[in-house]
């Protein structure tokens, strides 16, 4: 064995072992943004508009959709968290609540004036990232349903 290919194998080596580090922080960051945005959605954004919160209420009030929209669109939330934490629904969870903050976003600038328009196009740049990562929970989500069909 010459001296050359000694140290290439142990950059390869080493440099694979980086990419594996690299790759798990990269997972344990991405899943840290979901757990966050699961809680932000459940807690900070579903939960006052499912308890009645009269800030909430009067929100509604204002766009014109009441009570039933107020408790449709916390319900919708509530089951996006969740779902963002269930590995085969994370990818479909986060098109969904990208989709309703589309349709926040259009509420904001043309109800309030564009008063908080910038929060759910904040909220779309880290759900794109985990739809686009996490991905292949499509396939798995497909296939799950293929099954049972």
């Amino acid at each position: 064995m010459s001296e050359t290919t000694v140290p290439v194998a142990s950059a390869s080596a080493s440099s694979s072992a980086s990419v594996s580090v690299r790759g798990r922080r990269a997972r344990i960051a991405l899943r840290t943004v979901q757990v966050l945005l699961a809680l932000f959605y459940g807690v900070a954004s579903a939960l006052p508009k499912l308890i009645g919160n009269q800030y909430a209420v009067d929100a509604f009030d204002k766009i014109g959709w009441g009570g039933v929209g107020m408790y449709t669109i916390g319900a919708l939330e509530l089951a996006g968290a969740v779902a963002l934490l269930i590995p085969v629904l994370q990818s479909v969870a986060a098109v969904a609540l990208s989709t309703l903050m589309v349709g926040a976003f259009v509420v904001q600038m043309v109800v309030f004036g564009g008063e908080n328009a910038a929060t759910p196009l904040i909220l779309i740049v880290p759900l794109a990232v985990i739809a686009w990562a996490r991905r292949g929970s499509n396939r798995e989500l497909l296939d799950l349903v293929r099954r049972r069909g």
